[in-house]
């Protein structure tokens, strides 16, 4: 027998374990006599899929956080280059106003884009905490719970609440290059 071989039965072995360990509610009884054998196994094999798949949307929302981040303070950048060679003697006033509306609504689709990863992210755990009912424990649950009974979770922002105040942060130059730019325009 591989190596492979061995450990996947040590898997399948150590998952049956888990899942005799179950003590599963009511409905669960009646799910799993219309599902079959396999019930256990594999709503255990589909919570482990769906963790992981939450897992990358995160990493995902990461990755297009640093691609705003990436993209705005480069655009900035390159503004105060771009105005310090005066590279666009006459038509600098129009480049500013068109650059700070891009910025802007930039700014914008990264706050929807958060609002809408911090929608799916919470579908997710609702799943995830109801596929844990089946289970004998219910991990993100006990986390939960525990962060209530913390005397000091005031001091705790849910991630999704900073996020959102950091595409209102970086708009802040972005609304003052438009001032700028109107005020330059209709003198």
């Amino acid at each position: 027998m591989s190596d492979k071989q061995a450990e996947a039965n040590q898997n399948k072995q150590s998952e049956s374990t888990v899942i005799q360990q179950t003590n599963l509610p009511n409905a669960s009884n009646i799910l799993q006599k219309n599902y079959g054998d396999n019930f256990q196994l594999h709503l255990l094999e589909q919570y482990k899929m769906y963790v992981e798949m939450m897992d990358r949307i995160s990493n995902r929302r990461s990755q297009a956080n640093s691609f705003y981040i990436s993209l705005l303070t480069g655009l900035l950048a390159l503004i105060s280059l771009v105005s310090d060679k005066n590279l666009f003697n006459g038509n600098q006033n129009n480049l500013l106003l068109i650059v700070a509306m891009l910025g802007i609504f930039l700014c914008f689709s990264w706050y929807v884009n958060i609002r809408s990863y911090k929608q799916l992210n919470s579908l997710k755990f609702k799943v995830i905490h109801e596929m844990e009912q089946y289970l004998p424990f219910p991990c993100y649950d006990k986390e939960w719970e525990i962060l209530k009974k913390e005397k000091n979770n005031s001091a705790y922002l849910r991630l999704t609440k900073v996020e959102q105040y950091v595409p209102f942060a970086l708009a802040t130059p972005y609304v003052c290059l438009l001032i700028y730019s109107i005020t330059s325009l209709v003198k």
